[in-house]
């Protein structure tokens, strides 16, 4: 068997291995979440406002506005943040302090995420008290979420960058536009896939993070009336009470990580169709 067959056969292997994982993942959750919808009712779950498992009441719906509103905060800090920063270092950063700088966002992508949780119970509570007695909400985890993604949409954004051809970034200057001009004419728009994948990967870091939620989010299963509300997203919804569920308490905890994976399918689909679309879009 020559190389070339041996290489072939292990990059299958780990392709397969990928999907297989993903396959008995989806089995595990639908087998054991059937019974919650069958018992309760998709419609009673997904539009119920109250969420007491002691009185058989497991309506979801404040947990879905919940992730919703801390991940869309998440990406209005972080998004912008993240690709500026992108743009700085692929740009702008003196070459002398380059590497200084990317090991700094190297060491944030491997801080856990029970010691950013510390950070924000330390430091964003009490910013945040003055103007909520509790300092825990909405804002507080947006805030939070939207420094736990940087590094992950700063990494993709910068490498989209670099990966532009320097001829588009010689021809521009070469026809009279500034450095700043070229870049935000020029360079943006030509790695506009890789930026849309950076911003979609720290899409799925934040909906999905639940220790550091946890300890700054309030924890309280309604619907938000402010950005300083309290709230319980999906995933510490799961985290907080899977130690002592059972029977059909657990399996409504099944249910709703199956919710969370729909939401998150929904969501990167959603946003592939929009980033195809602008692909289309450009190349008219």
């Amino acid at each position: 068997m020559t190389m070339e067959k041996v290489c072939r056969r292990l990059f299958l292997f780990s392709a397969l291995a990928s999907i297989v994982a993903l396959g008995v993942i989806s089995l595990f959750l639908v087998l054991n979440s059937l019974p919650a919808f069958q018992k309760v009712g998709i419609r009673a779950i997904l539009t119920g406002t109250v969420w007491q498992p002691s009185s058989q009441l497991f309506g979801i719906l404040p947990m879905i506005m919940g992730s919703l509103y801390v991940t869309l905060g998440a990406l209005l800090i972080g998004g912008p943040l993240g690709l500026f920063g992108a743009i700085f270092l692929a740009f702008f950063c003196p070459k002398k302090i380059y590497p200084l700088f990317k090991q700094m966002i190297n060491l944030m992508a491997g801080i856990p995420s029970i010691v950013y949780g510390f950070f924000g119970l330390v430091v964003l509570v009490p910013l945040i008290q003055p103007a909520n007695g509790s300092g825990k909400g909405i804002i507080t985890a947006s805030l939070l979420l939207g420094i736990m993604i940087l590094p992950t949409v700063i990494t993709v954004a910068e490498d989209a960058l670099q990966a532009v051809p320097k001829s588009y970034y010689e021809g521009s200057t070469a026809l009279g536009a500034t450095h700043e001009r070229t870049i935000f004419r020029v360079m943006l728009p030509a790695a506009k896939s890789g930026i849309f994948a950076a911003i979609v990967l720290g899409l799925g870091r934040a909906i999905g993070e639940t220790m550091a939620v946890m300890m700054v989010a309030g924890n309280q299963a309604i619907f938000p009336h402010s950005l300083f509300s309290g709230v319980r997203t999906l995933t510490t919804n799961i985290v907080l009470e899977m130690g002592y569920a059972a029977g059909l308490h657990r399996q409504m905890l099944i249910a709703t990580a199956v919710v969370l994976f729909l939401i998150i399918l929904v969501l990167n689909f959603g946003l592939g169709r929009l980033k195809e679309r602008g692909i289309n879009d450009g190349s008219r």
